[in-house]
């Protein structure tokens, strides 16, 4: 064979592979079993997800001042962080957002960066800054999920009418959530709808003037009124006793009873004859409704990042049967939004195809042999 007539580059390469190839069967044998365990190990471990998460590296640090315009929210909260996040190592953009008695960081690392090196750089600069933001604001980080976490949503649904939604939101706050929230991969479940049942003080400013008592007062006693208050322990006839006062607020006549001061004769001046105590919602700023039922309480379960879509909804749908049992009387939880259903279709949609060009090629070869 002449040089002009022998392979170059990668055909050069292509017949001295089929050469070794032939000359040690063996060996080919058992390099190809390899690669198809291998193949079957990553087909059965990878993480499939119908919607592709290209989200970048993100921490978001949430700021609540509540009562504040946005102006000075700007200027007292998400201006010094902002400020101090650009000086972050690995920090891309930094981009601010102020609201009514809220501020919103969202500090994107550079592309690679790892979630929790990121957060833990972010907790480390906002350590600095307790002393630059004003008195008792506290940042919190979010949830250490991406844009397309969200993957499973659920209502509860009361068709029997015995439980209203402040009842059935304090069920979903402090039980129903914090039983998801054990989940594996869960990052984050957000109540939505519902009323936040609150003790509410209507303060007539009449009678505090008639009273001469500033409202600061009135917070103050509230405050000292609903907690417990600890002590020492007392011996008698060789017993210990622990002394403790116990005052946390179970009841509307409690807080009622609540002294803020002394009358002009020695009487005590109580929270009832300043002020008016209800039970009431809490103020909302959106409504969630679920099948023209009106007015639901329900959930959204977000993904930490990096976690298998499908394992993590089975895992939540387990969960939910477990608790089942635990529901109130009438109250039943209804899927709203899955993912997983969507990616059995799109797997399946890619089996299929890859099955009709499977036997396409293997017809068009048996064709030209």
């Amino acid at each position: 064979m002449s040089d002009a007539a022998k392979p170059r580059g990668a055909a050069a390469w292509v017949d001295k592979l089929v050469v070794v190839s032939g000359r040690n069967p063996k060996v080919t044998l058992a390099v190809g079993l390899a690669l198809a365990l291998w193949g079957a190990y990553c087909l059965k471990n990878i993480n499939v997800d119908a919607i592709p998460d290209l989200s970048e590296t993100q921490v978001i640090i949430f700021t609540e001042w509540m009562g504040q315009s946005p102006e000075l929210v700007e200027k007292q909260v998400t201006y010094p962080l902002s400020v101090a996040m650009l000086s972050a190592p690995k920090v891309n953009v930094v981009r601010g957002l102020s609201m009514f008695g809220m501020s919103f960081v969202y500090v994107i690392f550079k592309d690679g960066t790892d979630i929790y090196w990121a957060r833990s750089r972010t907790l480390e600069y906002l350590s600095k800054l307790s002393d630059a933001l004003p008195p008792g604001v506290t940042p919190t980080l979010g949830p250490d999920a991406t844009g397309v976490g969200w993957v499973f949503q659920y209502a509860l649904v009361d068709r029997s009418g015995k439980h209203d939604l402040a009842q059935i939101k304090t069920f979903q706050d402090w039980y129903l959530r914090y039983w998801l929230a054990s989940v594996p991969g869960v990052a984050e479940v957000a109540s939505v709808g519902g009323y936040e049942k609150q003790y509410q003080i209507d303060i007539d400013p009449n009678k505090l003037a008639a009273y001469k008592l500033p409202l600061e007062r009135v917070i103050s006693a509230v405050q000292m009124a609903n907690g417990d208050v600890g002590g020492r322990t007392l011996e008698m006839s060789e017993h210990e006793y622990y002394v403790r006062a116990r005052g946390y607020i179970t009841d509307p006549k409690q807080l009622e009873n609540a002294s803020v001061g002394v009358g002009p004769e020695g009487t005590p001046i109580r929270v009832r004859d300043v002020a008016e105590v209800t039970l009431g919602p809490s103020q909302r700023r959106g409504i969630g409704s679920f099948d023209g039922l009106g007015d639901t309480v329900g959930g959204v379960v977000v993904m930490r990042q990096g976690e298998d879509v499908t394992q993590v909804i089975a895992d939540i749908k387990k969960k939910l049967e477990e608790v089942k049992s635990a529901f109130p009387p009438g109250v039943e939880v209804v899927t709203a939004y899955d993912r997983s259903g969507l990616i059995h279709q799109a797997v399946w949609t890619l089996t299929e195809n890859l099955l009709e060009e499977l036997v396409i090629v293997c017809l068009i070869i048996m064709l030209f042999l």
